[in-house]
């Protein structure tokens, strides 16, 4: 299925090259963002818009699941609701700038969340699990009254949660942005079998540092890597939902063989049906898009706005 194929030894060892192979595809690594209207706030904060000085109101509840709590993040607003979901081993501290950015210049409600073991929401302990990152989300979303025309903007991992949740819940989606996200197309049998030994070494590396709540879920994502990301592999994103595809200029890859298979997969994925589009964002890095290239975001987000309002 890739178009450009690279021998697999070959392969291996560009993927080995790359600094961030593991963070690459779990995550991002540490957000330029360091805080946000929604880290370490009591019930109700505010932080001042990127266009205005008037404030925007965040909301914070506490939502509990399989006997973990998460913490949401809301501004009121109308719907579709934005439901901002960060990549691996981020909080919703990612979204601290863009969150108000869009409350004001839309309108809508805007949800920002940590995911179970990130930000402020409980860790729980075993593997990873997506269809687990997905019952968080329902749960959050229908504490909060919002079980329809929901738009997700997913970075990195969270693309394999917004995949999941839109093919588990039909009708509650009405459209996505995916940022720099993982998608189905990318995690081929070849990808996956010459990234083996790359997990496994981000693994040691991980496991000798000292133990934080970062590391724990970057090592808890890693746990049979392979079998769960050839499962993510075989869906499909409904053909019924737009989506845009906002793509960095610097993917999440050092090693030109491995960026190029990212952006025909980002490719690939767009060009499967009409109702999607597919942006580059120039002079951006896979964990910094959204803070360098915030208008592109934003016009991607509006873009799908305006075909479902």
């Amino acid at each position: 299925m890739v178009k450009h194929p690279v021998p697999l030894r070959r392969k291996a060892i560009a993927l080995t090259s790359a600094v961030l192979m593991a963070a690459a595809l779990t995550a991002c690594a540490t957000p330029t963002a360091a805080s946000s209207p929604s880290s370490s706030a009591p019930a109700s904060t505010s932080a001042a818009s990127s266009s205005t000085s008037t404030p925007v109101e965040f909301q914070t509840r506490k939502v509990t699941n399989a006997e973990h709590e998460l913490v949401f993040h809301v501004v009121d607003g109308k719907l579709p609701a934005l439901v901002l979901d960060a990549g691996g081993g981020l909080s919703s501290s990612y979204w601290k700038d863009l969150a108000p950015r869009l409350a004001k210049a839309t309108g809508s409600k805007v949800i920002t969340y940590d995911r179970a073991g990130e930000g402020e929401s409980d860790e729980v302990s075993g593997p990873w699990r997506v269809e687990n990152a997905v019952s968080d989300l329902e749960a959050g979303l229908k504490e909060l009254g919002v079980t329809k025309d929901v738009v997700l903007v997913s970075h990195s991992i969270a693309g394999e949660v917004a995949t999941t949740f839109v093919n588990k819940n039909p009708g509650w989606v009405s459209g996505a942005v995916l940022v720099d996200a993982n998608v189905p197309d990318f995690f081929s049998d070849e990808m996956l079998t010459a990234f083996a030994p790359v997990v496994e070494e981000q693994k040691a590396a991980l496991m000798a540092q000292p133990s934080t709540k970062k590391n724990r879920q970057l090592l808890a994502v890693m746990v049979d890597y392979a079998p769960v990301h050839r499962a993510f592999h075989k869906l499909t994103w409904p053909k019924d939902v737009p989506v845009n595809v906002v793509v960095s200029g610097g993917t999440p890859f050092d090693s030109p063989d491995a960026a190029q298979l990212w952006r025909d997969a980002e490719a690939r994925f767009a060009q499967a049906a009409p109702n999607r589009k597919h942006v580059v964002a120039e002079n951006t890095s896979h964990e910094d898009i959204v803070t360098q290239r915030p208008d592109v975001i934003t016009d991607a987000i509006d873009d799908v706005l305006k075909g479902i309002r």
